[in-house]
């Protein structure tokens, strides 16, 4: 059974997801302050992290970032917030959806189990031998989830990985926003693409030698992004 920590300091909203998932045969708990969600967020063993923004003591935005520093488990981050600067700020410090309020319980059970099912998939199952992919001084090591850049390792978030790894296994294919973010992401973008536009930005500035002129993931205006081998 999977385990979830939400920290939100709404006690309805946190009971209310809290019923929703564990209807879903999840085991939910509940933190409403950030510095305590903190603590329990990386002490504890939780398969996925669902995290307000707006939060007592230490904000979502700390929390995502210190979170994602030591542990590589989802986390869905949600907020009242429309505003696009919040969700890319979030989606840079490493959150792997951002849900803005309100949203349907049935939507949240949806993303959680979409994102749960992708991460097991991805790190679960073992192999006798590392699978490598290799294109222009990028090797990426897909079983060991880990990226060199001409010789030098960087760091890439669970998204930001699955990414860079299906574009550099797909060379000189265009794909559109929407076709990337229902492969990554397994959801319709429900007319919400900015992800994949934050998350191509994150890549670019860890592979590129100059992201202006990129040589590796190319722009096709008003198409998408082509990964180029």
């Amino acid at each position: 059974m999977s385990k979830i920590l939400i920290v939100e300091d709404e006690e309805s909203i946190a009971d209310l997801e809290k019923d929703y998932l564990e209807l879903s045969g999840f085991e939910v708990e509940i933190e409403n302050q950030g510095d305590t969600g903190l603590v329990r967020a990386i002490k504890e063993d939780f398969d996925l992290l669902i995290l307000d923004l707006m939060l007592p003591e230490v904000d979502g935005f700390e929390i995502c970032r210190e979170v994602r520093e030591k542990k590589d488990i989802p986390i869905i981050m949600v907020s009242a917030k429309k505003d696009d600067i919040d969700k890319i700020r979030g989606l840079g410090l490493g959150a792997d959806d951002y849900m803005t309020k309100p949203f349907s319980p049935s939507e949240l059970v949806a993303r959680v189990k979409a994102h749960l099912a992708r991460y097991e998939r991805l790190v679960g199952s073992g192999k006798k031998e590392n699978d490598i992919v290799e294109i222009r001084g990028i090797k990426i090591d897909k079983t060991a989830r880990r990226v060199w850049v001409n010789g030098e390792e960087k760091q890439f978030t669970t998204k930001e990985f699955d990414l860079l790894t299906f574009l550099a296994e797909n060379p000189n294919r265009v794909f559109t926003k929407e076709e990337l973010f229902r492969e990554i992401w397994d959801m319709e973008s429900i007319g919400d693409i900015a992800t994949v536009t934050v998350h191509i930005k994150k890549i670019r500035e860890k592979i590129e030698f100059n992201t202006a002129k990129p040589q590796y993931i190319e722009t096709i205006w008003g198409v998408g992004y082509r990964f180029k081998a």
